[in-house]
């Protein structure tokens, strides 16, 4: 028998990780002051932006997720060699937005991504970028284990991102996910998961830091709108309007909010401007029916 509300939280958790791309694909890289001139407050998905987006048009966050979500319905076992595969098919569309960790592992990877990642790592001089946290969902949407949820999340995080803050945040968002998947308030889920971390001392107040892509950065602001915004539209509406990474700020926060509110809540109007609608719908039955054991 079809669990109606899993499936719900589980294709809201999708479309909110889109809804959120899109919509913050628009400011991104810009100001707040700049958001405001030519925007006044933005809330309605409607493309343009530094990547020239068709309104409705999503970004890396939600196909490097899509990405990560098939990899793992075609190999729930041992998924790393077939998202890998995926993340190369994808990278060979030549894509608008690619951020420029994941550029330059692409670029390294030959038969080992974890060799390409810390290569990354070293010439760069730094690795603890978001990439990793705009697309880890699909792991706790797929796995009702939470060890499983966690070998898997980490895995795809190291593949790119040979920094541990960014699978350490990776693991917390998949956690709090689990919790809300299980129907938990998304409050005390938040507060449950970030209690002992680095980020607990942070969740109080609006963040003092920019909304960049520096995965501690990025991570403080969604644990805030998710602790601070009383709806879906709400949180990725202040997502979109903080300029900056809107649009991974927006992905990663749409994402959990999207899981609490359910699909059905969230507004037609976002949910239906999504261009790769198909694509979510049949990744969320898939998802849904890996999960309960079908």
């Amino acid at each position: 028998m079809k669990d109606d509300r899993l499936y719900d939280r589980i294709k809201g958790g999708l479309y909110g990780v889109a809804v959120g791309d899109a919509l913050g694909g628009t400011t991104e890289f810009m100001t707040p002051t700049e958001i405001r001139v030519k925007y006044g407050y933005l809330k309605e998905i409607i493309g343009g932006g530094v990547w020239q987006l068709e309104p409705g048009e999503v970004t890396d966050d939600t196909m490097m997720t899509l990405g990560v979500a098939e990899g793992i319905l075609e190999n729930p076992a041992a998924p790393m060699e077939p998202i890998g595969r995926k993340f190369m098919e994808w990278y060979e569309t030549k894509p608008k937005d690619i951020g420029n960790i994941i550029r330059h592992v692409f670029e390294y990877y030959k038969e080992d991504w974890f060799e390409a990642a810390l290569r990354t790592d070293r010439d760069l001089g730094r690795s603890g970028g978001n990439g990793s946290l705009m697309r880890c969902l699909p792991a706790a949407l797929a796995y009702s284990n939470l060890s499983e949820i966690e070998r898997v999340t980490r895995m795809q995080s190291d593949m790119t991102h040979y920094d541990e803050r960014c699978s350490e945040a990776c693991v917390i968002y998949n956690r709090i996910a689990d919790r809300l998947l299980r129907g938990e308030e998304i409050r005390s889920a938040v507060r449950t998961e970030v209690s002992g971390t680095e980020y607990e001392g942070y969740i109080r107040e609006k963040p003092d830091c920019e909304p960049s892509g520096y995965v501690v950065h990025t991570f403080r602001w969604v644990l805030y709108l998710l602790l601070h915004a009383a709806d879906f539209s709400e949180v990725v509406q202040q997502a979109a309007n903080l300029g900056g990474d809107s649009d991974t700020i927006g992905a990663i926060a749409g994402g959990l909010a999207g899981i609490y509110s359910g699909y059905q809540a969230i507004p037609s109007a976002y949910s239906k401007a999504i261009l790769i609608k198909d694509r979510l719908d049949d990744v969320s039955l898939r998802l849904y029916r890996l999960r309960v054991g079908e």
